[in-house]
């Protein structure tokens, strides 16, 4: 079995040789960048399974990195860095990261993050094979073949996350998940986000999809439970 290969993003030395260490203890390959440049470039050339993102780097922002690599991929991202801020987090998950960590960070934390966005990557390959090529909803299209989704025939362009969240409502269109079920579901875990991320997330998706994003069509809301995606009539349908 080929060992999960680990880009470790991080300009200080000292946590990076904390987190070579430890992921040298879990028989984890990995390769160090201490540069945005060189994270995005390392990104292209290892083509590895998960990347640990530090924010603070000297050439660039750790979020622009982030777009830079959702641009083309869809590699998981987890943000390890010094910044608490909600603004700080919001904006790394906005732009395409799949979790986030505060230094400083405990080793345990680190690893059971790490091997949620494995599973997630073990998960996710194994569904693609299961699920049918096309859903159709109304106006919404999604090719699981692509990884695209359409509203009205044009493209929506959907971070990671975002495609993530979509897929899952639309596999259980007329159910009700509740918001522990969805984290459970995308992030591997409730532990692994919290609420306040998912309604963040969902905002954003919903803004992309909905022509009225106050009067939804496609996605509803239950306070204080959690979505469902809703059951479009077909035109042979009564109204």
């Amino acid at each position: 079995m080929n060992k999960p290969q680990i880009l470790v993003v991080e300009d200080d030395a000292a946590i990076g040789n904390l987190i070579a260490t430890t992921l040298e203890t879990q028989n984890y390959q990995y390769h160090r960048a201490s540069t945005g440049a060189g994270a995005v470039l390392d990104a292209l050339s290892y083509r590895p399974d998960v990347m640990l993102l530090d924010l603070g780097l000297p050439d660039m922002d750790g979020v622009d990195i982030i777009k830079k690599i959702r641009d083309w991929s869809n590699l998981p991202i987890i943000v390890v860095s010094a910044r608490s801020e909600d603004g700080d987090k919001v904006a790394a998950l906005d732009a395409g990261a799949d979790d986030y960590l505060t230094k400083p960070f405990s080793v345990d934390e680190l690893l059971a993050r790490l091997r949620v966005a494995l599973r997630r990557v073990r998960y996710d390959s194994q569904r693609k094979r299961d699920e049918a090529s096309v859903y159709e909803n109304g106006g919404l299209r999604i090719d699981y073949a692509a990884g695209c989704a359409y509203r009205d025939g044009e493209e929506v362009h959907l971070t990671p996350i975002e495609y993530k969240l979509l897929c899952l409502l639309a596999k259980n269109t007329g159910k009700v998940l509740t918001h522990n079920y969805i984290l459970n579901e995308v992030w591997g875990s409730p532990a692994a986000s919290d609420t306040p991320s998912l309604r963040v997330f969902m905002a954003t998706l919903r803004k992309k999809l909905e022509a009225d994003p106050g009067h939804p069509q496609f996605i509803q809301t239950h306070i204080g439970v959690g979505y469902r995606m809703i059951q479009q009539k077909t035109e042979n349908e009564a109204p």
